[in-house]
C-alpha cells in the first residue's frame, strides 16, 4: 500500500497570493489577528510571502533585495513613521493600507467608540 502524498503548502500559498485581492485579504487577516498571534512573528513572514508573490517577479534581483532589506528596517522601527514606511512598501507591490468600519459587534453602548480600544502608537 502506497502512502498518498501531499503537495507542499508554500508553493500553493504563493500561487494564491499572486492575486492582489487575495494578498490584500491575507494581510488584512494577519493584521486583525489576536495580539498573541502577532507576537509569534506572523506578520514579517506574511509580508515576505506577499512580496515573493507580487514583488519578486516584477523586480530585478537587486531591487528585490533592496525591497526586502527595507522591510527589515521598517519592521524594526517605532512610531508613526513605520506605518507610512509600510504603506510605501506595500504600494510598490500594488497594495495599499486602508481603514474600514468594523462591522463585527452590534449593540454597543451609545457614546462608545464602537467598542474599540484605543491603541498606543509610538513613544507615548
Amino acid at each position: 500500500m502506497t502512502m498518498p502524498y501531499s503537495l507542499p503548502y508554500h508553493p500553493y500559498k504563493i500561487s494564491n497570493l499572486k492575486d492582489p485581492a487575495y494578498s490584500a485579504g491575507y494581510l488584512t487577516e494577519i493584521i486583525e489577528a489576536e495580539e498573541g498571534d502577532l507576537e509569534l512573528g506572523i506578520m514579517p513572514k506574511a509580508l515576505r510571502d506577499v512580496f515573493e508573490a507580487l514583488g519578486e517577479p516584477n523586480m530585478s534581483a537587486e531591487d528585490a533585495k533592496l525591497h526586502l532589506e527595507k522591510l527589515d528596517v521598517l519592521l524594526s522601527g517605532e512610531g508613526s513613521a513605520t506605518i507610512y514606511a509600510l504603506a510605501s512598501w506595500l504600494k510598490a507591490l500594488g497594495l495599499k493600507l486602508t481603514v474600514a468600519v468594523d462591522e463585527g459587534e452590534k449593540g454597543e453602548d451609545e457614546g462608545s467608540v464602537g467598542g474599540a480600544e484605543l491603541a498606543v502608537v509610538g513613544n507615548v
